[in-house]
């Protein structure tokens, strides 16, 4: 019986080799108790430092999977610590390179459904962005997608910012143009690009945006002026919104602080408001007209881009404090303040009738607004007068609004008698305005009708004239044909030496049988070229 066997010595468990298979010496000392060595086959015994990697590998993921190091608070707790979850997306390598080079070629819209489903007006503005900016990419987010789109961005999962309470919050709002709103900035926050409410449409190209004479490097957003009414500033209900950026169409990097600032500013406003009224969520919230405007519309927007634009300028520690009037007031061209370029009125809002807007007709307007989807101020009560109206129906005109004033100043000194006459006689005129619009909707509806019956004629005439012309080819088409044949014909009787067909008495033409030559199948019937040199066999 032997001893001593050689194949011991070369085996990987054996602490007698220098150096493992796995190239590692600790694995290479492994050795297995003396009761298994016989027991285990070798190629096992081989394969067995391999295997404590690995599992040692699997039980460190899967520590390291379940058991985070640092978890993630609950949704009653986000809300209240925002500042330290947020990764740094500004910052990052992608948008930091974004911020000094061009903007992201991206058209962003939000709406209720998707582009499938759009009306024939929406899909009309809609299509301008995309017939002018080919280059561009263009994206639709919907009622019914705009969470996931949410989730994706500012959740806590691969890529995305680890803000839920960004996320919760947009999850419990309900007002819509508080959702339509928020989401603009967040899009804008996350990804950059061009954002357009879904009746805006596009006159020029997105290059057009910024002049010739900037450089793209040097801008971080492109905004234009709405409303430059500064003298009403004072006004008890128009002062809050008589200076204001158009956020109905702007340009930005992604990254901006200016955009999440102005995000945080909307969540603690609501957050504020919901305590003031006692209600227990910002769902609940109600909202009047200038709260909106004043808390996530444009006057929101613009405080918002003034605050940075002046921290900015302080931070520098040079410059008087910007303001409207001493900054954008009269604007007549570009101008670029702290990185964001202010373009005219014209530029963006053009045609509104006040602000000096000038029409769309205009070589510097960029964009039209149709207004056909601003329908939310129906859900938002503003003040109204019972007899005089909402001052807002003045369109900033200076002497409209000092009437509007003076009436409703006098309104409660009068007696009840006079109150009702002026009810009447505003009733009165209600009406026949109403008399007077439900007329114009008619006509407009009869001129639709009888455009659409000239088109049908029209249509019916383009395929009655098509059907002819198809019929005349067909017959010009059996003549051709026919005379090619009866050429033939002739070229293999002479060929034969038989004469030509009417040599033989055959007919030459329709009815015709002694015909000197080829009678033609119509009027303007013209014949092919003759055939060349005859030669035997002709070509059929």
């Amino acid at each position: 019986m032997m001893k001593w066997r050689p194949a011991r010595l070369s085996s990987p468990l054996s602490p007698l080799l220098p150096i493992s298979p796995l190239a590692s010496p600790t694995l290479g000392t492994l050795s297995v108790p003396s009761k298994l060595r016989n027991r285990i086959p070798s190629q096992m015994r081989r394969t067995f430092p391999a295997y404590i990697l690995i599992v040692t590998l699997l039980i460190l993921l899967f520590k390291a999977e379940v058991f985070p190091s640092q978890p993630i608070p609950s949704a009653s707790s986000v809300i209240t610590k925002r500042s330290y979850l947020q990764k740094p997306l500004g910052s990052s390598a992608s948008h930091s390179s974004l911020q000094d080079g061009d903007f992201p070629k991206k058209i962003w819209q939000t709406w209720k459904v998707d582009p499938y489903n759009f009306a024939k007006r929406d899909k009309n503005t809609a299509r301008t962005w995309t017939t002018k900016n080919p280059g561009y990419r263009y994206e639709v987010l919907t009622d019914h997608n705009d969470l996931l789109y949410v989730e994706s961005k500012y959740g806590s999962g691969p890529g995305g910012l680890n803000r839920p309470d960004i996320v919760e919050f947009y999850k419990t709002v309900t007002a819509q143009i508080i959702k339509a709103d928020l989401l603009r900035y967040m899009i804008m926050y996350a990804d950059g690009g061009i954002y357009a409410d879904i009746d805006v449409e596009a006159l020029k190209p997105a290059e057009r945006f910024i002049p010739t004479r900037y450089n793209a490097s040097d801008i971080d957003m492109v905004i234009g002026v709405e409303i430059d009414q500064p003298e009403f500033k004072k006004h008890e209900i128009l002062g809050g919104k008589c200076m204001s950026f158009c956020q109905w169409t702007f340009m930005c990097k992604p990254g901006l602080p200016v955009m999440l600032k102005l995000i945080e500013n909307i969540m603690s406003w609501l957050e504020e408001l919901a305590k003031a009224q006692n209600v227990s969520s910002v769902g609940e919230v109600e909202l009047a007209f200038d709260e909106v405007i004043s808390g996530t519309g444009p006057s929101a927007f613009t405080g918002a881009i003034l605050e940075d634009m002046n921290s900015k300028r302080k931070g520098k520690g040079k410059g008087q404090k910007i303001t409207w009037e001493n900054t954008f007031h009269n604007l007549d061209e570009s101008k670029l303040v702290e990185r964001v370029l202010v373009l005219d009125v014209e530029k963006f809002a053009a045609g509104q009738g006040h602000s000096n807007s000038g029409n769309h007709d205009a070589r510097g307007a960029l964009v039209k607004h149709h207004y056909h989807a601003s329908n939310w101020p129906s859900k938002h009560p503003r003040f109204k007068h019972p007899a005089y109206g909402e001052v807002e129906r003045c369109n900033w005109d200076a002497e409209c609004v000092r009437k509007w004033d003076e009436d409703v100043a006098k309104w409660d000194s009068l007696s009840e008698k006079q109150k009702k006459k002026i009810l009447d006689l505003k009733q009165k005129e209600y009406e026949q305005e109403m008399e007077r619009l439900r007329k114009e909707k008619e006509q407009a509806e009869a001129l639709e009708r009888l455009g659409q019956a000239e088109r049908e004629r029209k249509k019916l005439e383009e395929e009655e004239r098509l059907r002819k012309k198809a019929r005349m080819e067909e017959v010009y088409r059996k003549a051709v044909e026919e005379d090619k044949k009866k050429r033939n014909q002739q070229a293999l009787l002479e060929a034969a030496g038989l004469g030509s067909l009417q040599q033989q008495g055959l007919p030459v033409g329709p009815g015709r049988p002694k015909d000197k030559e080829l009678a033609l199948p119509g009027p303007g019937f013209v014949p092919p070229a003759p055939l060349p040199v005859a030669g035997f066999p002709p070509v059929l």
